[in-house]
């Protein structure tokens, strides 16, 4: 998560392990508005106003200006890999995009969570994480090239379980905890999930989560010994767990006191780096970069809950226009009102309630640690993503369409789903202060 300004317990768990019904979309009540919005705050000259908010506090905007669609979007061309011919696309979840100026010229990178062939999630193992490179947001893109660090090993995998045979004394490739391992009831088990890239004061970090069927379930740092491509070698802090305390949570197959906290994510500013965790924690990383501070008993994010609070994944921070924003992933659930109307809002798991789409939630603040604003609907199928900016100034969200639940796991539309996908941001100026998915009519203000 690097600033735009400095350069450049369903949920996720369950989702990966493709847990579920791929019909659900087809009992969901259509999109509907679902209360009456409060006025719309116009932002004067050229910037589009702020979407009228809906009310209670809660409520999820469906309408079809904040969706992805053909005409702000497209899914990144990445290189295929073998595994991937068959698609004719790669298939990945919690796709991450940025761009970084390296060595005076534009660097784009993207990464995400994939799996191996055979098959349909990425559980309940995984070989790792890859990335892909290019000089401009259209591509082309190709697979980083790591054939001079491994020859005889999958072209673009940068890290992996499999390279535990790499560790040696004083440096740790692999942590025991991040070793594949095996057991009845799923036989091979342990995922990398989520990873993020980022370039920080010359030198290239990867923060990963190691996903519900590993050892300990959690986040971590990779620290790059050479470029992009490696090699990447696992942070001091994290040789003997994941970062932060253990919590409780997670599906039955964890083991106690084995889930820490997932979705780690990467903030920087100037000299200084910021560990984000879901769903409102974070911590200072040391100026070694090797661990964080505190270790334990990290400080919370000032945030405006729902009530009562869904689960939210995804913890991202996005600087720009001098403001913070916090971006969360949170489950839009389709239900019937009294009336006999629909109702969209971000709510907890219950009856007669449906995973309708898998939304981005965002929140502001004048300060990185809060307090936030209350939230707002920013990308209609969007969760799980990161803001970023173009080498040409140009705001940017991923996505990649959840194909587990939901509006994209409906048959007709899966083949769609799981994609390296990118979307453009409107900025609604100094005074309106909100981040969305650029609408169709840009909710201009007619004045000035």
């Amino acid at each position: 998560m690097t600033s735009s300004e400095n350069g450049s317990h369903l949920a996720r768990r369950s989702l990966l392990a493709g847990a579920g019904s791929l019909g659900v979309a087809a009992a969901l009540p259509a999109p509907a508005a679902q209360a009456a919005p409060s006025k719309a705050v116009p932002s004067r000259g050229r910037y589009p106003s702020n979407r009228p908010g809906l009310t209670p506090y809660g409520l999820a905007d469906t309408r079809l200006d904040l969706w992805p669609r053909k005409d702000n979007s497209f899914v990144l061309p990445l290189e295929l890999r073998p595994r991937d011919k068959e698609r004719g696309q790669v298939w990945m979840r919690d796709t991450y995009v940025n761009c970084f100026v390296v060595d005076g010229h534009p660097l784009y990178v993207a990464t995400g969570t994939t799996r191996v062939p055979g098959l349909e999630a990425a559980a309940p193992w995984n070989d790792g994480i890859f990335v892909w490179v290019s000089r401009s947001l259209r591509g082309p893109w190709k697979l980083a090239d790591t054939t001079g660090i491994r020859p005889g090993a999958e072209k673009g995998k940068v890290w992996s379980p499999e390279f535990a045979g790499e560790n040696r004394p004083g440096r740790t490739v692999v942590a025991p905890w991040q070793k594949y391992w095996h057991d009845d009831r799923f036989g091979k088990r342990g995922q990398a999930w989520a990873p993020e890239l980022h370039h920080f004061r010359g030198t290239w970090y990867i923060v990963a989560c190691m996903g519900d069927h590993s050892r300990n379930v959690g986040s971590f740092l990779l620290v790059s010994e050479g470029g992009v491509e490696g090699p990447y070698r696992l942070a001091e802090g994290n040789r003997e767990k994941p970062f932060g305390d253990p919590v409780s949570g997670g599906p039955d197959f964890i083991e106690p006191g084995a889930y820490h906290h997932i979705d780690g994510s990467l903030y920087s500013e100037g000299d200084d780096a910021w560990l984000v965790l879901h769903n409102d924690l974070y911590a200072k990383f040391r100026d070694d970069m090797e661990d964080i501070v505190p270790t334990t008993n990290l400080p919370k994010f000032q945030q405006q809950p729902y009530s009562p609070e869904p689960y939210l994944e995804g913890a991202y921070v996005f600087k720009h226009g001098g403001k913070y924003y916090l971006l969360h992933a949170a489950w839009n659930r389709a239900s019937i009102n009294p009336d006999g109307s629909t109702r969209h809002a971000y709510d907890p798991p219950g009856s007669g309630r449906v995973q309708y789409q898998y939304d981005a939630v965002v929140a502001v603040s004048d300060r990185f640690e809060g307090p936030y604003s209350k939230r707002w609907t920013a990308g209609v199928g969007a969760g799980h993503n990161n803001f970023f900016v173009d080498h040409d100034g140009h705001l940017w969200a991923t996505f990649f369409r959840n194909p587990n639940f939901g509006h994209w796991s409906d048959p007709s539309r899966l083949a769609d789903a799981a994609v390296a996908g990118v979307v453009r941001l409107e900025w609604t100026g100094p005074r309106g202060n909100r981040l969305y998915v650029e609408r169709r009519d840009r909710g201009r203000a007619s004045s000035d």
